[in-house]
């Protein structure tokens, strides 16, 4: 912090879009999970509004006693419907969604297998669980294979993976984890909170992306990117819903998702399946962007979405560039450990459906000019 270069806790004093006010300056916003444009959208606005002067602020009590509405109920149907599972759990926050269900699925003489990059939320929910867990190397289909083969052939194996990588912008390769399953007879949890809104029909995710929803057990999403609100959600067939609705502790010991929150997710939902040209304005500022930092000479690994990493591969470097490029008036967010390996330190670029082609060239030169200053690029 000494340094000038801390880049945390930034404070915003305007709402999130493209472009936001940070003390008085405006800066180009390329940290924002946003990904529809969605959060300042006066449909969901006033949507909230609604629903704060019909039910109140709060819900004074969590969904098993005194804390579910009926929008509670009418967003865990549509959301059910649209990522193709019989029902839907609505959870206060997304990490609180893997927190407590990862946690809970599975027994004592069980096994759960993550990808080694995913969410700390999952990582966090297989730490509370009493089963034994194994990582499997990221996206190595060969590696989670012989952990699969470590695994007694009566035990329930759960794989537990991101469907978008939120660090590297990567997808999980999900049709072979879906071979992997049907050969060693395990079960699929697949966390979309980056996915949704982003890949599949009308943004149903990474699971329609490859056509293996049938195959994917459970399916997790969150509010807070795409659906521009606070909250998440898991979607499987009934009977797991029901045992999730009576076991899962972070449902059960939390209250309930404001009402405005409720409402603005469920608007957001709507948009999101009747405006296909959202999604399809984030792939062409997309397919732009990832092309324009290739020719500027940047190192972006194997992203394939708008999560574009800008590897730095040094963590103070990280740190300054972060701090060059918002001088620069570009808000981009750092990634060191223990979001990433320590060679593996980098700057995260997220773009919006709403972002120009202008704003993108801006962002590049800004970065280019930066990651020269610090001779990590020539």
């Amino acid at each position: 912090m000494d340094l000038g270069i801390y880049p945390y806790f930034r404070e915003i004093d305007s709402h999130q879009d493209t472009e936001v006010t940070m003390s008085g300056k405006k800066v180009l916003m390329f940290g924002s999970n946003s990904y529809m444009g969605l959060t300042y959208d006066k449909r969901i606005v006033e949507a909230a509004l609604n629903a704060t002067k019909k039910y109140g602020t709060g819900c004074a009590g969590s969904r098993f006693l005194n804390g579910t509405l009926d929008i509670h109920i009418q967003l865990e149907h549509e959301l059910a419907e649209f990522v193709g599972k019989d029902e839907a759990l609505v959870y206060s926050t997304g990490f609180t969604v893997n927190s407590g269900v990862v946690s809970c699925l599975t027994g004592r003489n069980d096994y759960i297998l993550g990808d080694d990059r995913d969410h700390a939320s999952i990582v966090d929910g297989r730490r509370l669980s009493v089963s034994t867990f194994f990582h499997y190397k990221h996206n190595d289909m060969e590696d989670l294979e012989r952990e699969l083969k470590r695994c007694r052939e009566d035990a329930i194996k759960l794989i537990v993976t991101d469907g978008l990588f939120s660090m590297e912008g990567d997808l999980a390769k999900l049709p072979q984890i879906v071979e992997l399953k049907k050969k060693y007879n395990a079960s699929i949890m697949v966390d979309e909170a980056h996915g949704l809104g982003v890949f599949g029909r009308n943004g149903r995710g990474t699971c329609d992306h490859f056509g293996v929803t049938d195959d994917v057990d459970l399916i997790m999403g969150t509010f807070s990117k795409s659906l521009a609100s606070i909250g998440g959600f898991v979607a499987a067939d009934s009977d797991t819903i029901n045992w999730l609705r009576h076991n899962s502790r972070t449902y059960i010991f939390s209250a309930s998702n404001t009402p405005a929150a409720t409402a603005a997710a469920l608007e957001a939902l709507h948009i999101l399946k009747t405006e296909p040209e959202r999604q399809e304005n984030l792939w062409k500022i997309t397919n732009y962007a990832l092309e324009q930092f290739k020719e500027a000479g940047f190192e972006i690994g194997e992203t394939e979405s708008p999560i574009i990493p800008l590897y730095v591969r040094d963590t103070e470097k990280t740190f300054q560039v972060t701090k060059l490029a918002f001088d620069r008036g570009i808000f981009i967010n750092p990634v060191i450990p223990p979001a990433c390996a320590p060679q593996d330190t980098l700057v995260r670029v997220a773009l919006m459906a709403t972002h120009t082609k202008e704003q993108v060239d801006t962002c590049v030169a800004a970065l280019h000019e930066s990651f020269k200053d610090l001779g990590i690029i020539k």
